[in-house]
């Protein structure tokens, strides 16, 4: 799976292993719809993180990138 030479990482995030939970506190985007792969209130599993986004399996049972804004951490 690599494409010059750089793994595409993207394209096994749902078999990588969960990094952490998160639980969503909201779904009201400013500039996007986000309420039709997100559910308030429902916790998702984080499959990779950057410093803005969160990569999760979400409602639509694919892997999306969210703003981190949506959720709060699960202990």
């Amino acid at each position: 799976m690599e494409r010059n030479g750089a793994v595409m990482i993207h394209l096994t995030w749902r078999e990588r292993e969960t990094i952490k939970q998160v639980k969503c506190i909201h779904t009201d985007a400013k500039k996007y719809i986000v309420n039709n792969a997100l559910t308030a209130g429902k916790t998702y599993d984080v499959k990779n993180e950057t410093e803005e986004f969160y990569y999760i399996i979400d409602n639509t049972g694919k892997v999306g990138g969210f703003y981190k804004e949506y959720f709060q951490n699960v202990d």
